[in-house]
Formats: structure tokens, sequence, C-alpha cells
């Protein structure tokens, strides 16, 4: 906590507990998190586990630590699993299924799956939403955003990153996960990018028993990927299945545009013939065409190992605001291409280079899009998966036709006329609007309401040098009220002599002096504590 800023939220006696205790040095920052979200129960559970997809603005040894974030908790009872169901459809399960097995299959913080067998005799899995979680959720992210706008008044890293804007991207990242509507609409929209592919499949969705707090999904059995022995003692082949899961993630990217957002063994299997079987859908990706344009390009650029591509991609991909410095941007970047310079191409890791990439944006204050960090945080997790099926495999290699095919496309003629017609089109709506702004803008100088700006540059210091000169100059203005008073009193008291005149019976040498050095010293105590003098 005390490396990242966070010590000096608390209070002085936790602070120093927090410092005092051996067992908390003995952990590394990562770990420190992973405890602290694993206290704080399932809200920052999966709010850590969406965290670890922001690799641009986390470091990387925190993130290993919040990848391994667990919400192992004890199943809930099946009386609270027929009463979610009664609520959401209006009958009991023994009314709605056949067979339903009371034990369920996987139990997690959000949730719990169970198996089932429908009147017709199809087999589904159902996943069941845990009784007021989603209360318990939001009450939790309204706790998060107030520390994040906290954190940004505190902490000046907290400022820099925008705390509140990622809290609130993480925050909606939860809530979507949370709809078991969404998770199976973009189960769907998967599928039906996949139906010209056999390879490929996805679980059917049943939607008479499905709704936010209840999911129906086709039960598949299958093989997990990382089960390499059971693979191989089914007699599947390694070498296929890496390949097929490969380009079927880098169609969702770099085709379709609409990519699983975590493709982890866990939720990827292998069935007979070498089919693979993508499920969970809670997390998914989304990028528009320009962002397949600029990430296709930015995979070209790095094959080429060309540092101006790499920075031009860069700057396309990422909101860039004015103040970066690109020749510094640039020499990082050229220094990025170095380390991947004598690494073969068969090696090379995209996912890395990616989040690499992502890192260095980061720091220029390059702000990336949460769609594209989870590209990188999807490739990382493929990368690991297949590794293990195939340690031959190029990751680039299979990636280099898809970046070379969103290139073609898009200079094909037809969408060249179609963005130029666009420009076009946008030209004339200019061009049309024109005299309507001229009189605007005429109207406006007639009746003198027309509103300068003038920005300089160093206008601070140019006040801070002016409040300088005042200040000594009312300081020599003291002084010099603060001898004329001494002077005329002194000569007036000589003149006096032993007059009897009850003004000069009075001390008036000593009073005068004294309220002179109190303004003096009242005055040089301002001067010097604006720090301007």
């Amino acid at each position: 906590m005390k490396e990242l800023g966070l010590l000096e939220l608390l209070s002085v006696p936790k602070r120093l507990f927090i410092e005092g205790n051996k067992e908390t040095h003995t952990k590394t920052i990562g770990e420190r998190f992973r405890l602290f979200f694993e206290e704080l129960g399932p809200t920052f559970i999966k709010i850590g586990q969406i965290a670890s997809t922001r690799p641009d603005f986390i470091p990387a040894e925190v993130i290993s630590e919040l990848e391994k974030l667990q919400d192992n908790v004890p199943p809930f009872t099946y009386e609270e699993v027929q009463q979610v169901f009664i609520e959401e459809f209006g009958v009991e399960i023994d009314e709605a299924f056949a067979e339903f097995q009371k034990q369920p299959l996987a139990a997690a913080s959000i949730g719990q799956v169970h198996y089932a067998v429908l009147k017709s005799g199809e087999r589904v899995a159902i996943k069941i939403q845990r009784p007021n979680i989603t209360k318990l959720i939001e009450t939790d992210l309204e706790i998060l955003k107030d520390i994040a706008m906290l954190a940004e008044r505190r902490i000046d890293w907290a400022a820099k990153y925008q705390l509140s804007d990622i809290a609130e991207e993480f925050s909606k990242s939860l809530r979507a996960e949370i709809d078991y509507t969404i998770e199976g609409q973009n189960s769907e929209r998967i599928s039906k990018n996949f139906n010209n592919d056999p390879k490929i499949y996805i679980p059917k969705i049943h939607w008479e028993f499905s709704s936010k707090k209840v999911l129906t999904m086709e039960y598949v059995e299958g093989t997990k990927l990382n089960e390499i022995k059971l693979i191989e003692q089914k007699g599947y082949n390694r070498k296929t299945i890496a390949k097929r899961v490969v380009n079927a993630i880098f169609k969702q990217i770099l085709i379709d545009g609409f990519f699983h957002g975590d493709p982890h063994p866990g939720n990827v299997l292998v069935t007979h013939g070498n089919k693979i079987v993508f499920m969970d859908f809670g997390m998914v990706g989304r990028l528009t065409p320009e962002m397949r344009d600029h990430f296709a390009s930015f995979i070209i650029a790095m094959m080429l190992q060309s540092t101006d591509g790499v920075v031009k991609a860069a700057i396309k991909m990422g909101l860039v605001p004015e103040e970066v410095n690109l020749d510094l941007f640039t020499a990082d970047v050229d220094q990025l291409r170095e380390k991947y310079y004598d690494v073969p191409f068969s090696q090379l890791s995209l996912g890395e280079a990616v989040n690499d990439l992502f890192s260095v944006a980061s720091t220029h204050g390059i702000r990336i899009p949460t769609e594209l960090t989870l590209v990188g945080k999807s490739l990382l997790t493929m990368e690991g998966m297949v590794e293990k099926l195939d340690p031959d495999l190029s990751i680039v290699k299979i990636a280099e036709p898809f970046g070379r095919h969103l290139l073609k496309d898009r200079y094909q003629p037809k969408k060249v006329i179609g963005r130029a017609w666009k420009n076009l089109t946008g030209y004339g709506e200019i061009i049309t609007d024109l005299p309507k702004s001229i009189q605007q803008f005429t109207s406006i100088m007639k009746q003198g309401k027309m509103r300068v700006e003038i920005s300089i540059s160093d206008l601070d210091h140019l006040l801070a040098r002016l409040e300088r000169v005042s200040n000594r100059l009312s300081f020599s203005i003291v002084l010099l009220a603060f001898s004329i008073i001494m002077v005329g009193l002194i000569i007036g008291s000589s003149v006096a002599g032993d007059t009897s005149t009850l003004i000069w019976r009075l001390p008036t040498v000593e009073i005068g002096f004294g309220v002179a050095l109190v303004m003096f010293l009242w005055l040089l105590y301002s001067i010097l504590k604006s720090g301007r003098f």
C-alpha cells in the first residue's frame, strides 16, 4: 500500500500498525492486493479479475497475482435455487424439468451451475444467480466509486490515470456479467459467426428458461484444454487443436470484431473430431472496423520491425492528449522494438508485445480503449493455453494472413470509394452550412459579443514575477514610511524640549516605533509566507 500511496488514506494508528506488521512486509504488492480483494468478497474478486485485463496501467507482477483470484465459496441451498427459479418463471423446478441435479456442478461467488434434463430429453446446464447478490454488488460498486474519487483527490497517480473513469468501466463490465440475458445474447452472436465452421461449436441457449438471473444452455461434454494427458489418452491431435483455437480467436478479433474476453482452459473444451467448444461469454470484447484496421496495421508494422508504423498505429488506436511528446514516445517504442529484435519470428509473443506497447503508451498519457486492452489479455491467455498443446506453433505466422486480409479489405475499390463519398458528403454539409455560420459570426460581431481567449504559455511565471516586484515595492514603501515617522518623532521631540504639552509628556517615540515595527513585521511575514519575495 505504501508503494502505491494507498497508505496515506488510512488513519495514523492503522498506518503505524500496517507499517509495523512484519507479516505484511513478507508479501509482494501483488499478493497483498490479491488477499485484499479476496477479503472484501465477491464484488471485489470480480473487480480484481476484470482489473487483470488492464496491463496498460497495472504492473505485470500485480496482474499475475490478480489472475490467481479464486471465488471458491460454498454453494447455496436447493431451496434457495428453487425460490429464484419460481420468482423468475412462476413454476417449480420439478414442473419444468424431467431431471434436476440438486448438487451443483460448480459454485462461484455470483452463481452456481446445475445439471438438468428438459421434458424434451435435451440435457442442459443451468446457471443460477445467488439470492440478493445484485443488491450486494451495487452497494460495493458505490463504495468503489467513492474510494476512486477519494484517491483522485489524495493520490497523484490516481488522478493521472483518472481512477474514477476506470472504476466506472469496471462497474459497467461487472453489471454486464451479472446479467445472464446479455451473456446469452453474446453466446448466440458468437455462434452465428461460426455457423459455417463445423470445427467450432457454441452451446445452444434455451430462452424459455433464461432470464437475468437464470441461464439455461445446452450441456456439452468435453475435455478441458489444460488436461493434456487426457487429451492424448482420447486420441485427440494436439497440433490440430492448437491451430484451430488460434484461428478461431483471431477470426473473432480481426474479422468479426466480437470476441471471447476470457478464453482460459475452463471456458474452452475439445470434443470428438478435435472440435473446439467455447463457453461462458460473460466477458466479451468489441472492436469497431477502424479499431480492427489499426490493430492489423500494428501487427504488420511489428512484423516489419517498423518503429514509425508501430507509433502511427498506437496513436490511431489510443486517445492522444495534446501535451504528449511524440519524440519521446517514438524513442521508447524504438527501445521496445529492440527487445523483440533478436527474438525468432516463431517464438514472438504477440500478446506480450501488445501489452508492452500499451504500457509504454500509458506512461506517455495515451489512453488505450478498454476493448483493445482486452485484446492483449485474450491473446496472452490464448498463447499460454496453446503453448502447452503445441510449443512449436507460431502465433504471429497465423495472425499474419488475418492482418493482410484486413489491409486488402481496407483498400478494396468499393470501400475506398465509399469512404471518399462519405468524406465528400461531410465536406458538402460543411459548405452548405457555411453561409449560415458566417451570418451567425457577423451577428455576434455586430452585437459586440465576440469572446476572445488568449493563452500565454509563461503567464504564471510572469504573474509570479509581477507579484514579487509588487511585494518588494510594498516593503520599500513601508521602510520609507517607518523612516519618515521616526525622523518626525525625533525632530518633534527635540523641538518641543521641556514643553508641558500633553502629547510630548507621552512616550510618543516609543509608541510610534512599536506601531511601525509591528506593521513592518506583519508585512514582512506576509511576503515571506507567500514565497514571492
